[in-house]
């Protein structure tokens, strides 16, 4: 059983790599680019973070050296990632920007969870259970995330609808009224015929 535990356990770590080296390619088109262009810095400030909390789960579990090894490679990319974003930012604004976020997400947050299990929860079994809920509540924020982008795109979407349906509704009905006025212009224009019987 423990072999097997092992074995989906490296299986997870290689993904988990694979996971944390898929934007190399977006960072090289930075670095050729000189510009972050249109990139957000966020999703890396918040895998960065993400990467911490499990490092420090790995770290602060008995048995935890799988996640600790992947999650440390992964915090050392997210700080390569970080850098090179703020270094290769558009503008001033947005390095200060990237910079900011980065330093209250990554370590004002880390910081804070770190002192607060650390010294707040003296035992060990509910500080393990505390930190994997905080990480587990951050994985499916982090991994929810790009819901956030759908969310303004689905409002569109349904207001763009709506405008449709009102312009669908609006014609009918103006071709309706142009007909009647139409049939009501051709009645009232048709010539006066007198009767020479008068």
């Amino acid at each position: 059983m423990d072999s097997t535990l092992f074995i989906v356990g490296v299986i997870g770590n290689i993904v988990s790599v694979l996971v944390f080296v898929s934007p190399i390619k977006t960072f090289c088109r930075i670095v050729k680019g000189g510009s972050t262009e249109e990139f957000e810095p966020s999703p890396y400030v918040f895998t960065l973070l993400n990467a911490l909390l499990w490092l420090y789960y790995g770290l602060t579990k008995p048995d935890g050296f799988l996640v600790a090894t992947v999650n440390g490679f992964g915090a050392v990319m997210e700080v390569i990632y970080v850098i090179l974003f703020i270094v290769y930012a558009v503008d001033h604004d947005t390095r200060i920007r990237t910079a900011r976020l980065a330093a209250a997400v990554d370590i004002a947050s880390f910081g804070v969870v770190f002192l607060i299990t650390t010294f707040a929860i003296s035992e060990l079994s509910l500080r393990i259970m505390v930190i994997g809920m905080i990480c587990m509540c951050l994985n499916i924020v982090m991994y929810g995330s790009p819901l956030a982008a759908t969310i303004p795109n689905g409002i569109g979407f349904v207001l763009g609808t709506i405008q449709l349906i009102i312009y669908a509704i609006y014609k009918i009905r103006a071709s309706q009224s142009s007909n009647e006025i139409t049939d009501d212009t051709s009645q009232a224009s048709a010539p006066l015929v007198l009767s020479d019987t008068v």
